[in-house]
Order: structure tokens, then C-alpha cells, then sequence
């Protein structure tokens, strides 16, 4: 299951070249995550109401054509890969359906206490939502 989300480049978020800055596509694949992990029926809350939190382990990003205000970027999310305590999610970012950046972002899933766990395990149901849209 791929997710669609849309973000409006800000004037703010652009730089003295009158260009989107590349910080805040770091952003911008956060707000797509939000929004596939509602669209899946786990958005944040739930989880840390489960007492899990789900740390960034690492971001990349490779930018193809710059973007600007008023732009609206089409955002793309697709789960590349689950396991029991990471998930792995890849981003397409396009406006007017060209290509403009790609991204993958890695993240844990721990506990309270900071120790990593088994989302198998401890929310099975959250595991086969995140199973279920690949």
C-alpha cells in the first residue's frame, strides 16, 4: 500500500535563492510518515498509549530538482521493509508529477525504558498493519 500526502512549500521554508531548503525535506518525509501511520490506523499516540516510541535510526535523501513557494509536492510512502524491531520506509517526492527527491528513513521501536522490543511480539497488530501494506 503506497500512502499520498500533500505538503505546500512554504515562503519560509525557502532560502535566499528563492529555493526550497533541503532541511526540510527531512521534514517533509516526518509529516508523510504521520500521516501513513494514521491512514494505517496507528498514528503516534496509540503507540506511545501502548508505551512504544519509534526513534529515527537514519535518514537519506538524494535531491533530483529543486522545489520552490507555492509548490505543492506530492508525497509518496511505501513500507521497503519490516522486521520485529525496525521499519524501513522510502519516499518519492514530486510536483506536477515530476521527480524532485527520493528518500528512505529507518526507525526502532523501544520501550519506556529505551530498550529496543519485538513489535511482533508486543503489538502483533501493528506488525501485520505494517506487513499488510507492503
Amino acid at each position: 500500500m503506497i500512502t499520498t500526502y500533500k505538503h505546500q512549500v512554504q515562503y519560509y521554508e525557502t532560502d535566499r535563492m528563492q529555493i526550497t531548503h533541503h532541511s526540510n525535506y527531512i521534514r517533509y518525509m516526518e509529516e508523510a510518515r504521520t500521516d501513513f501511520l494514521n491512514k494505517i490506523g496507528w498514528p503516534f499516540d496509540k503507540l506511545e498509549q501502548q508505551g512504544i516510541t519509534s526513534p529515527v535510526a537514519s535518514v537519506t535523501g538524494k535531491y533530483i530538482k529543486p522545489t520552490d513557494f507555492p509548490d505543492v509536492i506530492t508525497i509518496t510512502t511505501e513500507v521497503e521493509d519490516v522486521k520485529v524491531a525496525k521499519l524501513t520506509l522510502k519516499y518519492q517526492m514530486k510536483v506536477d508529477n515530476v521527480l524532485v527527491f527520493e528518500g528512505k528513513s529507518e526507525h526502532g521501536f523501544l520501550d519506556k525504558n529505551g530498550k529496543i522490543i519485538n513489535i511482533k511480539r508486543r503489538i502483533p497488530e501493528f506488525y501485520q498493519a505494517l506487513l499488510a501494506t507492503k
